[in-house]
């Protein structure tokens, strides 16, 4: 268990990086920018993301592992992860009036459905990440997938009014219930997993590599035969909207890079520098309000951009910077999290989220 969890730590901290990585780029760079170091930070894209609602989810399935529990214990375990979904959730708000990226309350939104579900049987989560995924495709057809939204400045117009919040939460949003959830899903069927297995590492591991060729090679042919833009366009989609042929890609990504670090934690668990890497990946939500807060401000100053204005019409900042700058912060937050653990078992953060929730 113990190497397991060094594992799954690695990967978060990974997604920590990542998430540097996308979020410092879409403010202060260019998602369309072409160079080699453009495309480099562009294959982060929805590929953190992903990976962090996996980690999630598989986070919650760390936490009821057992093979049995009495009901009290099933109703404790259920009030703790509502608790926390709450907390998120809340959090998650108020983040949004200077990040309206935010992903807490669509965490909170996750976490509050699966309380209900989490001790459902193993396979029965396959079979649940399947139906958001269906429902999201079928409101396609119903609801134009760009009400709301203003994408060239990734501004979603009336998230503050009812009908826009409900939208924006189940259907439209940055990590909409409707398909994100299923990854959360997956990360509950992946939890419960043994990956201290090394049959289950590979297995999962070529899974995810087929998944992630496959619509690659589809997406590759895509661009040299005739076929109508509508099907080009859902063949190469890319986060927004997150149509299946990008659903498949990120889950095969998953799949590839939670087993390499599940191997990892299995082979270099006890060193210390795994277990410094996996203190960094421990503090995943202090990790990420810092740097949509104290980051941003940081960057913003050395980049010579205004915050209270437009950022879509100042210069994007050259993306070997935005790498730089995310490899130093990330550097920042692994050393501040190897020194905080020297006197304290969680990050602030998850400290306060605890006290809170139990």
């Amino acid at each position: 268990m113990k190497t397991r969890i060094i594992g799954f730590d690695l990967a978060r901290a990974y997604a920590i990086f990542g998430m540097f990585i996308v979020n410092f780029n879409m403010v202060f760079g260019s998602y369309k920018d072409q160079t080699i170091i453009g495309k480099f930070l562009s294959l982060f894209s929805g590929n953190s993301s992903t990976v962090f609602v996996i980690l999630a989810g598989m986070g919650i399935a760390l936490m009821t592992n057992r093979s049995e529990y009495s009901n009290e214990e099933k109703i404790k375990l259920r009030n703790t992860i509502l608790k926390r979904a709450l907390f998120l959730f809340v959090a998650g708000l108020l983040l949004n009036f200077i990040w309206p990226a935010d992903i807490l309350h669509f965490y909170g939104c996750y976490m509050f459905i699966s309380a209900f579900l989490i001790f459902l049987n193993r396979s029965s989560f396959l079979w649940l990440a399947t139906l958001p995924i269906l429902i999201f495709h079928f409101m396609i057809f119903i609801i134009p997938y760009e009400t709301g939204w203003n994408i060239e400045k990734f501004q979603y117009k009336d998230f503050y009014t009812l009908n826009g919040f409900i939208r924006n939460t189940f259907y439209n949003g940055w990590n909409s219930i409707f398909p994100w959830i299923a990854y959360f899903f997956l990360g509950i069927f992946l939890g419960r997993l043994n990956w201290t297995e090394i049959k289950v590492q590979r297995k999962m591991f070529f899974i995810g590599l087929s998944l992630y060729l496959t619509v690659n090679i589809i997406q590759l042919i895509s661009q040299h035969i005739t076929v109508s833009t509508e099907v080009r366009e859902f063949i190469n989609a890319d986060y927004l909207p997150p149509f299946l042929p990008f659903i498949l890609s990120t889950f095969g990504f998953g799949l590839m890079l939670i087993s390499g670090f599940m191997y990892l934690g299995n082979k270099i668990g006890e060193s210390q520098i795994a277990k410094n890497f996996a203190s960094t990946g421990q503090m995943t939500l202090t990790h990420y309000v810092s740097h949509v807060t104290i980051g941003m401000i940081l960057f913003s100053i050395l980049a010579g951009k205004d915050l209270s204005k437009d950022l879509t019409l100042q210069q994007p900042t050259d993306p070997i910077y935005v790498l730089l700058f995310s490899i130093v912060y990330f550097v920042f937050s692994f050393y501040f999290s190897k020194l905080w653990t020297k006197k304290f078992k969680n990050g602030p953060l998850e400290t306060l989220m605890r006290r809170i929730s139990g």
